[in-house]
């Protein structure tokens, strides 16, 4: 839906429902959320001014009256204590905790699967219904994203590997493992992830440059269909070489089958952890203030080698803090 670009930036809903029969408030607040307002009080609730968004409104407010409610719908040019942007940002967020549920159900659909092994009937089936009720859910809250919230790559690209998956012939004879223990004989390689890097992937090309190959060099691709080259090494992305395994990020693989024990990783693996997998697994109190960062960073640029160079300039400093903290 897109959004009316006016001098009345907004559309508010303003009611009252009587506290009997309960049904009417609950039904009421499933037909907003499934419109995606957002509630700037407790009986206010604001869209972006559309003339869609007016007819939806409308309608709710016929309902609410039906029931025995008050309701009128008004256009503001602002919102009394919120600026445009803090109004922006309740919509980014709801439209956020939408998206990490979808990937979240999304990694359990999916699982870890094992590059070359055959999938069976009974699990095709399962995620061919998983990945239609996931895509349908993900078309839904796109539809009610009207700013554009980050979290919808992260969800789209674990939806697109799961299908990349399905796609793949159950015959494709499977690829070579990579051991346990990654060999250390990697020089200048060409290093391949998925597109419109965040902060696993650039924490992860960082940690490739600076302790596993120097010389490495990258190549940011589709999240779809992409065929490595020879020579090529993948990480975060599907059937990579180096990608999430369990509940550990591609950071914290990289570590382990590297055998990078140097004390001043640990806590930025725990941090990329925690910001990646939104798990509080750690509770790494600079999750918060480095997710900030990492967002600011991908907001002014679009050009992933250019967030690439500023994520190394911050991860340098990060290592620093760490390993000199340490000392």
């Amino acid at each position: 839906m897109a959004v009316e670009t006016t001098e009345t930036r907004w559309l508010l809903l303003i009611h009252q429902i009587p506290p009997k029969p309960n049904y009417l408030r609950i039904k009421i607040g499933r037909r907003l959320q499934r419109l995606g307002a957002v509630a700037i009080k407790n009986s206010v609730y604001v869209l972006p001014r559309t003339d869609q968004a007016h007819e939806d409104f409308e309608w709710v407010a016929r309902e609410i009256v039906k029931g025995g409610g008050e309701a009128s719908v008004c256009e503001a040019r602002f919102v009394e204590g919120l600026s445009d942007d803090q109004i922006e940002a309740l919509f980014t967020a709801a439209r956020e905790a939408d998206y990490l549920e979808i990937a979240k159900k999304a990694r359990e659909l999916g699982g870890s699967p094992k590059r070359g092994r055959k999938i069976d009937e009974e699990r095709r089936g399962e995620l061919e219904a998983g990945l239609g009720r996931l895509r349908k859910r993900l078309s839904d809250v796109s539809a009610l994203d009207f700013f554009a919230a980050s979290g919808s790559q992260a969800a789209e690209a674990i939806l697109a590997e799961i299908e990349e998956r399905l796609r793949r012939p159950p015959a494709e004879p499977a690829r070579a493992e990579v051991p346990a223990a990654a060999s250390r004989d990697v020089h200048a390689r060409t290093w391949v992830t998925r597109k419109g890097i965040h902060v696993d992937r650039m924490a992860s090309a960082w940690l490739i440059r600076r302790f596993i190959d120097p010389q490495a060099s990258f190549k940011f691709v589709p999240g779809k269909g992409y065929r490595p080259e020879p020579g090529e090494l993948r990480f975060d992305m599907f059937e990579a070489e180096f990608t999430h395994d369990g509940d550990r990020c591609t950071f914290e693989v990289l570590l382990q089958r590297f055998e990078l024990d140097d004390a001043g990783l640990k806590p930025i693996a725990q941090i990329v952890h925690d910001i990646d997998l939104k798990d509080s697994k750690f509770t790494r109190p600079e999750a918060f203030g480095l997710d900030r960062l990492i967002a600011g960073i991908c907001m002014a640029n679009r050009d992933d080698e250019a967030r690439l160079a500023q994520g190394c300039a911050l991860f340098d400093g990060l290592y620093e803090y760490f390993r000199k903290k340490r000392a």
